[in-house]
């Protein structure tokens, strides 16, 4: 019977074994003046230990104080028999309802402050007002936050702005999981990483880099990456359409709010050739995290093959990256197959062939003069 309980809790447990030392006795009573002479036999016998298995024995007067409970009640004879809660069980009597309110109020005004200064707020609050002393140890203090769920949370922007306020409460309102575009070419993300060195083009000036890519989310695979002067609707057309061209066309796709990514051509385009496109939350970087892995890769490869003490020019940084650097290697520590094995086992049965139409369909209403000559192609 022991071994057969040992999945419920302690304390059923023993309700359980106390039932059982007591329960000869309530199924068959002694008769008159022989009550004594059976406690005293049910003391001397070895039981089993309901958590441990060692043999234990009870006192006479533990088991009389059993058999009188469990004759009391006419119901539940051995939920009686169960440990009694205190009290005061999950309160903390150290700390009283006028400190636990202004904790309460302090932690609503500043979630993203610690532990130490909430403690420090209170010891100065508690200066001017005395119903607060006296004043809280740090450990108490830390309890209290720690068992009311009062954790520390990171702003998502300094900014108090709408969005950043709706972002704040969804994370505090809602589970953030992540996921996995269940077929191939079911899901695309794509971005636009800004370089972290300036480079030196042919009219003699420096600029920044770009690196438009698209990232295909159940292979991890660069659909294409390619580098641009600028982030614009019509490079954002122009590397969508190479992407097309290379693995045909996707059935949803994932990007942030920029101006460039959401421009009215960018989405008529993507509605003309059958793609949802979906945006990110607003100041929720947590939606995007495949990208930002793949950009540190690519930076860790194009970085690392320039010379430290020579300056770059916008044709070698185009030129160390190659496409079977930026396509056979994982994006992501999740992926325990190279992105080519993932998109070749698929499954695959999102995949739509791009027809020669699709280019002109996506950059409808971009002069022709931009899609030629365009270098920084991988």
């Amino acid at each position: 019977m022991i071994q057969q309980a040992r999945g419920s809790r302690v304390h059923e447990r023993w309700a359980h074994l106390r039932f059982s030392v007591i329960g000869q006795l309530l199924a068959a009573p002694p008769a008159k003046g022989e009550l004594k002479a059976a406690i005293t036999a049910l003391a001397v016998r070895t039981w089993q230990h309901p958590t441990t298995g060692d043999p234990v024995q009870f006192g006479f007067a533990t088991i009389e104080r059993w058999y009188y409970r469990a004759r009391k009640e006419r119901t539940d004879p051995v939920g009686v028999l169960r440990r009694k809660l205190r009290a005061d069980a999950g309160h903390q009597v150290a700390i009283s309802n006028a400190v636990r309110q202004v904790v309460l109020a302090q932690y609503a005004a500043h979630k993203s402050w610690s532990v130490q200064l909430h403690h420090d707020n209170l010891v100065a609050l508690a200066e001017t007002r005395p119903e607060l002393k006296p004043v809280l140890s740090y450990a108490t203090l830390r309890r209290f936050m720690s068992a009311n769920g009062l954790a520390k949370r990171r702003r998502v922007t300094p900014r108090r702005t709408e969005g950043a306020e709706r972002a704040e409460t969804r994370i505090a309102d809602r589970e953030v999981r992540s996921y996995e575009a269940e077929y191939v070419n079911g899901l695309w993300h794509w971005d636009c990483h800004h370089g972290s060195r300036k480079v030196l083009t042919q009219r003699g000036e420096w600029v920044t880099p770009i690196l438009f890519g698209v990232l295909d989310d159940r292979s991890r695979l660069a659909c294409h990456l390619q580098w641009y002067l600028a982030e614009t609707a019509e490079v954002i057309a122009h590397g969508l359409s190479q992407a097309f061209q290379k693995r045909g066309l996707p059935r949803a796709a994932l990007s942030d709010n920029g101006a460039a990514m959401t421009a009215a051509e960018i989405t008529e385009g993507l509605t003309r050739l059958g793609i949802l496109h979906h945006t990110t939350l607003p100041y929720s970087p947590y939606q995007y995290v495949v990208q930002p892995d793949m950009w540190r890769r690519l930076r860790e490869d194009t970085c690392g093959a320039l010379k430290p003490t020579a300056y770059a020019t916008y044709s070698s940084v185009i030129d160390q990256s190659p496409p079977s650097t930026a396509e056979d290697r994982s994006c992501t520590t999740s992926c325990s197959r190279c992105p080519l094995l993932s998109l070749a086992i698929g499954p695959d049965h999102m995949s739509r062939p791009a027809s020669a139409s699709c280019g002109r369909q996506a950059r409808k209403g971009i002069p022709a003069r931009c899609w030629s000559g365009l270098p920084g192609c991988c």
